[in-house]
């Protein structure tokens, strides 16, 4: 079985495409949201940690003050930016899931590890500064071993129906995942079925080891 608890820290429900259906909600989450995104956005043009609070506060149409009330601080927005493209990468992987039969599960979590979406400027920049923050910042530390765990959690319960050894074949494939990812990204960020390909490959050669 899949591990369910993703859905509980991303509390939003994937529409897989389709348009959501949005609370009514007051103009806290709504600024919130728009800090966040401003976040991934300036992140993404400056390639780097090397952003100010004024810069996210202006692209997102408010002022630092009103960014400080919100997170208290740039760590914070950055934190809550890793959130969010968490909360996007459990969505690729819920709308993977749920279109894939259960002998292919795991080729669904490979799909979802290599979405488009995961290549537009802005997400890499994003996911290269979760990579960087989670070397010096406790909480980044623990979102990127929570992300890890239900990565390999998830590879686990999609393989044990189809492969003789699961659990190492999902430490090998999550650490595959990652390595590739970032190669791909730096080196040919518009080719991520190069990537997704190497590893639907390998997890072929997993599923084919004798018992």
């Amino acid at each position: 079985m899949i591990d369910e608890s993703i859905n509980h820290s991303y509390p939003w429900v994937s529409t897989c495409g389709k348009d959501p259906v949005m609370p009514k909600i007051g103009m806290e989450p709504v600024r919130r949201e728009a800090l966040v995104r401003a976040t991934i956005s300036e992140i993404g043009q400056a390639g780097s940690l090397d952003v100010t609070v004024s810069q996210i506060a202006r692209r997102a149409g408010m002022s630092s003050a009103l960014a400080h009330h919100y997170f208290g601080g740039k760590a914070q927005i950055f934190l809550a930016a890793m959130r969010h493209i968490l909360t996007e990468f459990g969505a690729e992987v819920r709308c993977e899931l749920a279109a894939a039969p259960k002998h292919l599960r795991a080729e669904a979590i490979i799909r979802a590890s290599f979405a488009p979406a995961s290549f537009e400027k802005e997400s890499i920049g994003a996911w290269m500064t979760f990579y960087v923050l989670a070397q010096t910042d406790a909480q980044a530390l623990r979102l990127w071993r929570l992300y890890q765990r239900r990565l390999r959690s998830n590879l686990v319960h999609a393989l044990r129906p189809v492969c003789p050894a699961p659990v190492d074949a999902a430490d090998t494939l999550a650490a595959l995942i990652d390595g590739l990812y970032i190669r791909a990204a730096l080196h040919d960020p518009e080719a991520p079925d190069v990537a997704r390909d190497h590893a639907l490959r390998v997890l072929a050669m997993l599923k084919d080891q004798p018992a």
